[in-house]
């Protein structure tokens, strides 16, 4: 179904639209959607991180040039489609990437090149911050970046009047206000659930930490103003205007919602962002989030804890391992089918091995592998080795080996999930889960139900992503009465929504228990794998 294109250009011209933008690690996306939250027009900007003198960055100049580059994206495929000029918008948002480091002198001048979340150069800070707070602080935290700048004494930290994140800088210098949405802001510093704004107590024992060193400043005088979904963020200035629209049309005063992170945006666009929802994005790397009802009892290494944009707790559980062993396996078959002169469709072949796996014996069999190409932090590895493993009795069968594969690249995410399961005793209704994994109909899914014991839903369209979330959360701004995101989310964006829910089969379940304990007995095997191969 085409758009109504008078219709849509009648509204574009009144405003009655929201924009939203945001720089992923590799691309900068916009997208402008109507009332409805339906899309519009995307513009994209590809870009990369630079290591310069081993810190990963982005220079300011590539993040102007690509912000105005994909707004200009943006605007050409409105002037195509709808024959008209971008001058006015009903709101917009802004999200990027998490956490980092961009600090600030008086005079509004970046200290020290943008550190972005890549940089594993704070672990020392990360160690002692988790000891003082008794929270796990991950290294890729702001507040990591900024007490690692201390311990190493650098020159800089002493200027600090202003640090934030790269969503909380875009927002700034096109608004003129310091502030975060607290999702994003709890990639910065832990947050209180009950005030939704940064931990006083921590803060105060960070002041106390670092008293001795003769700083200028106190952390909280430094640090941007928390806002939850909903609130108003400000609005953008003649100056941010021009920042952001180089051919001058945009006119100012346009209302921006708090800046996100892509956390938050993540959740939003798949609808889960309600206590006791969660989703699980499974690709190259994997990643659960899980909305809760309550604190943590404690800190744990293997859990991160971060908020929804309306301030909720959530835990996360990031593997960087999921399915590229599965797809080097995958590909072995291509190579064979090639051998044998036939033709090869990779849909075809993706399906019809994914499928088999269903066919396997609920524990695939006795057989083992690790899908490692990199390190895993949940299990404790800095770096990894592919294995397959097997007994002389095991099933070596064609089904059990991919239903092998299939279930070892959720392995490091179980051992995540259940410590949420079996040891905080939290309970997920339904999780959403999107990504490669669910490609194949019902076996991503049903080996995902498996291993964490949940409902999965998987929705038969998949939105534009976090650059589409942030202009849900622009909308929501401008059109909520009261009700809550998660509510406004079932109205207003997901009512009419296909998505197909499985449950998990109590035999997969007690096949993955089983399967699950191998891997863990048989960690040795990996690395004795690290050290000598």
């Amino acid at each position: 179904m085409g758009r109504d294109v008078k219709a849509t250009r009648e509204a574009i011209l009144a405003g009655k639209t929201a924009l939203g933008i945001e720089f992923g690690s590799t691309r900068i996306k916009a997208v402008l959607v109507d009332e409805k939250n339906e899309v519009i027009a995307i513009g994209t900007h590809d870009w990369e991180n630079q290591l310069v003198d081993n810190i990963w960055t982005y220079s300011l100049e590539a993040i102007w040039a690509g912000l105005q580059d994909c707004y200009q994206n943006l605007a050409k495929q409105v002037k195509q489609e709808f024959d008209t000029e971008i001058e006015t918008l009903g709101a917009i948002g802004f999200s990027a990437m998490m956490h980092g480091y961009m600090a600030f002198n008086e005079k509004d001048e970046l200290l020290v090149p943008f550190r972005t979340w890549r940089n594993t150069i704070t672990q020392e800070a990360s160690e002692e911050l988790t000891k003082l707070f008794a929270y796990h602080i991950p290294q890729r935290w702001s507040i990591a970046h900024l007490y690692q700048a201390i311990l190493k004494k650098e020159e800089h930290v002493k200027d600090v009047n202003f640090f934030t994140t790269l969503a909380g800088y875009i927002h700034w210098q096109l608004s003129g206000k310091k502030v975060l949405g607290v999702g994003e802001a709890s990639g910065m510093f832990p947050i209180d659930i009950h005030t939704k704004k940064f931990n006083e107590k921590m803060i105060a024992q960070f002041d106390e930490l670092v008293a001795d060193r003769g700083f200028g400043w106190k952390l909280a005088d430094i640090m941007p103003e928390v806002l939850v979904a909903g609130d108003n963020a400000g609005t953008l200035t003649e100056k941010g205007a021009k920042l952001l629209d180089v051919t001058g049309k945009l006119k100012a005063g346009i209302p921006m919602c708090p800046p996100e992170g892509d956390a938050g945006t993540g959740m939003v666009a798949t609808n889960s962002v309600k206590e006791r929802t969660g989703n699980i994005s499974a690709g190259t790397s994997v990643f659960a989030m899980a909305v809760l009802e309550k604190d943590l009892s404690k800190a744990y290494d293997e859990l991160d804890l971060v908020t929804t944009p309306e301030g909720s707790l959530v835990a996360m559980v990031h593997c960087n391992n999921c399915t590229s062993d599965l797809n080097a396996w995958v590909n072995i078959f291509k190579e064979f089918q090639e051998a044998m002169g036939q033709k090869v469709d990779m849909n075809e072949l993706y399906g019809t091995l994914y499928r088999k796996a269903l066919e396997g014996d609920n524990d695939c069999g006795g057989l083992l592998a690790y899908n490692y190409f990199s390190g895993e932090h949940v299990t404790g590895f800095e770096e990894g080795r592919p294995l397959f493993v097997r007994r002389p009795d095991s099933k070596f069968t064609l089904a059990n080996f991919m239903r092998v594969n299939l279930f070892t690249a959720l392995g490091a995410i179980k051992i995540g999930m259940d410590i949420l399961a079996k040891q905080e005793n939290v309970t997920l209704d339904e999780i959403m889960g999107h990504g490669g994994l669910f490609k194949t109909e019902g076996v991503g899914q049903k080996v995902v139900a498996a291993a964490i014991n949940t409902p999965v839903c998987v929705m038969k369209t998949a939105g534009e992503g976090g650059a589409w979330g942030i202009a849900i959360l622009a909308n929501y701004m401008l059109q909520k009465k009261g009700e809550s995101l998660s509510d406004y989310l079932n109205a207003a964006v997901f009512a009419g929504e296909e998505s197909s829910r499985m449950e998990p089969d109590a035999k997969d379940v007690a096949g993955f228990e089983a399967f699950i304990e191998r891997y863990k007995k048989g960690l040795v095997i990996e690395r004795a794998a690290v050290d000598n191969l």
